[in-house]
């Protein structure tokens, strides 16, 4: 991957909707040759998909908080059946495995601190392997989505 692949991945981290004439515009190369290129960066995997990033306050989902989740033991049939369950959990937007403690960060959005309590009572608190959970609430989003870094 060269500077220019970085420069077309920047471009549409920025702007997905870009079609490629205007892309290639913006990068400083011919059609073809930035038609190329694209085709080959989502080839390798280095672009995963294209999608519409949704404000979840406009849909709602104004709550915001983050969960810290320890396990009792990490064997793998326990880590398997948590992170499958929690994959099943559609308000969980972010899974993340973490080294030490805790175990997992998990991002969850609902419509209200009510809706957060049941779902924490009556799916996260049942999460298959789970010794203890600790969350905190989103104050605000002081960076959010931000391209990756060339």
């Amino acid at each position: 991957m060269d500077a220019l692949d970085r420069k077309i991945l920047t471009e549409l981290q920025l702007d997905g909707r870009l079609t490629v004439t205007e892309l290639a515009a913006r990068v400083q190369l011919s059609v073809s040759p930035c038609h190329r290129r694209l085709r080959d960066l989502e080839r390798a995997g280095a672009i995963r998909g294209y999608r519409a990033v949704v404000d979840p306050a406009a849909v709602g989902l104004d709550f915001e908080a983050l969960v810290f989740a320890t396990l009792r033991w990490e064997d793998r049939d326990t880590v398997t059946a948590f992170e499958e369950a929690v994959a099943a959990v559609p308000h969980v937007l972010q899974a993340q495995r973490l080294f030490g403690e805790p175990d997992y960060l998990l991002r969850i959005a609902t419509t209200d601190l009510s809706a957060f309590q049941q779902l924490y009572d009556q799916r996260l608190a049942r999460l298959p392997g789970v010794q203890r959970l600790t969350s905190t609430l989103v104050m605000k989003h002081v960076v959010d989505d931000r391209p990756l870094p060339e």
